[in-house]
């Protein structure tokens, strides 16, 4: 079985500005492990490319004509949940930030950030790992702190073991497989089929969704939390 470490990993663009789009692929493609399999210029588009290529990541705009990133997102989410969808966009409000979370996005970007973020924020979710701008990051902290005080009951984990729900503590501090993997002294496999088998019970997409679900179900504490940024 090929290493995930050293596999190219194939990307599809959406966004519907030109320039931009075409900037990032070259940035991307200057990279030895990656490559662009296609572009798209709308959320429909990235759909159906989507549904053609089986790309590795997808590195998704929000503003796009037709089919938002949003709608896009949960789109191939629900059909491919391998797919990881990392978002790039200009756009940090509220209802943007936390509707793309709750569709799957493994984790959210701003334009802004320099081009080295964004190529190891492509090799964070391709790894299964998310990644959050430090905008985006506050925005989530902020909000799980309101809510951390009417989380269900504690004494229940929704079905998770004692090791799962240590591995969620684990990605609650930030760490990545492979630190979770150093920290507990398992292969990164192991590491990558609990966190599948959390995502499973828990009903989630990404980690982010997993811990935001374990903040509110009190199943983790902001105790846990040390950074959601960049990884979480």
């Amino acid at each position: 079985m090929e290493d995930m470490s050293t596999k190219t990993i194939r990307i599809l663009i959406a966004d519907d500005h030109t320039v931009l789009r075409q900037g990032t692929r070259r940035l991307l493609e200057d990279e030895p492990d990656m490559e662009v399999v296609a572009e798209a210029l709308d959320g429909d588009e990235a759909v159906n490319l989507a549904r053609e290529l089986k790309p590795d990541v997808v590195l998704m705009d929000i503003a796009m004509p037709g089919l938002d990133g949003i709608a896009a997102t949960k789109m191939i989410k629900q059909e491919y949940p391998e797919i990881n969808v990392l978002i790039l966009s200009a756009y940090d409000d509220d209802p943007f930030v936390f509707k793309l979370l709750q569709a799957g996005a493994a984790g959210y970007l701003l334009k802004s950030v320099h081009s080295q973020e964004l190529i190891s924020g492509v090799r964070a979710v391709h790894h299964g790992d998310s990644v959050l701008h430090p905008t985006i990051a506050r925005k989530v902290l902020s909000r799980l702190a309101f809510a951390s005080g009417k989380s269900s009951d504690a004494g229940t984990t929704g079905g998770l073991t004692d090791r799962e729900i240590e591995l969620l503590r684990l990605m609650t501090k930030g760490l990545s497989n492979k630190e979770i993997a150093n920290e507990l002294e398992l292969s990164i496999r192991t590491v990558q089929g609990h966190v599948a088998q959390i995502f499973n019970k828990m009903g989630v997409n990404s980690r982010t969704e997993a811990v935001v679900r374990g903040l509110r179900e009190g199943w983790v504490t902001l105790e846990d939390e040390s950074s959601l940024s960049p990884n979480v």
